[in-house]
């Protein structure tokens, strides 16, 4: 007889003659063994993990990404583990694979991104249901990482930040808006009452002061700047007509030539210098000179 100690994690599964001993599995503790007739499998019952590699999955809106995951397991049933298949742990690896290129196939970009903890939930109750006559029990799976094309991370980022601009006008027009109206509201009390827009003057000279600048701008009253306009105007009107009456008093009318008598006579005619006279025989024209000493008349034939 050989004595034989198990840990309080680990159980043995014996075979005599290659048969499975009745009872299941022995331990924690010690047992017996019989020397080249019995022989036995040590179990680890504790909570083991491992990684699932980077799988390249194309995903439902094609496009392929690389994920990758972690799954923790426990062997829920040792003799049963020892029996029905020869390594449960590497089994169990290769099937997370597997599943999870399954899973994330039918799984759009959005959902992979989003919807980690339901395509976990998922990929865990698969796998247990799968590895549950092999004697092994998931506990918990993780998808770790989705890895995009550099491409699409480029042109994802793009978009999310086209996305926060846009957000960022609406966000900027509504409160240029909101301003607005309120501005509107407060121009339409202080246009009902002049007492206010007098106090809102004095309150922009006071705050004009206090900052302490070397100029200081006086706003100009609309109403004064308004009948200064209408003055100017009603002044404009009024000169074209006095300057037209000035031009018909300073215009010399023609005087029909006289037969009596014949005389050459060379003098010269003073007339404003806003107009030029040409002579042609046969007309007499009469201009009047004016001076400070001297008062004349001429007559050209």
């Amino acid at each position: 007889m050989s004595i034989k100690v198990v840990q309080e994690y680990e159980r043995a599964v014996i075979f005599r003659l290659g048969r499975l001993l009745p009872g299941g599995a022995k331990g924690p503790g010690i047992f017996f063994i019989v020397p080249c007739i019995d022989t036995y499998r040590k179990v680890d019952l504790r909570v083991l993990s491992f990684e699932v590699p980077p799988q390249e999955i194309l995903s439902k809106d094609s496009v392929t990404v690389a994920v990758d995951a972690v799954v923790y397991f426990r062997i829920s049933n040792a003799t049963i583990s020892v029996t029905n298949v020869e390594d449960a742990s590497r089994s169990t690896k290769l099937l997370a694979q597997t599943t999870l290129r399954n899973i994330l196939g039918t799984k759009t970009l959005a959902e992979m991104l989003s919807d980690r903890e339901a395509i976990s939930l998922q990929m865990q109750a698969t796998l247990d249901e799968a590895t549950e006559p092999w004697g092994v029990k998931v506990e918990r799976v993780e998808v770790k990482d989705v890895r995009l094309p550099i491409q699409l991370q480029r042109a994802m980022a793009a978009e999310a930040e086209a996305a926060r601009e846009a957000r960022a006008k609406v966000i900027v027009a509504e409160g240029e808006q909101k301003a607005s109206r309120a501005l509107k509201e407060a121009a339409d009390v202080i246009a009902e009452s002049p007492q206010a827009i007098q106090l809102r003057y004095l309150q922009t000279l006071n705050s004009i002061s206090a900052e302490k600048n070397s100029t200081i701008i006086f706003p100009f009253p609309v109403d004064l700047l308004s009948a200064l306009l209408h003055q100017q105007q009603h002044s404009s009107t009024q000169q074209p007509s006095l300057s037209t009456q000035n031009q018909q008093q300073t215009q010399i009318q023609p005087i029909n030539r006289s037969p009596v008598h014949k005389t050459n006579v060379f003098s010269t005619v003073v007339a404003p210098a806003s107009q030029q006279y040409q002579m042609s025989p046969g007309t007499t024209y009469h201009s009047t000179i004016h001076s400070s000493d001297t008062s004349s008349k001429a007559n050209l034939l």
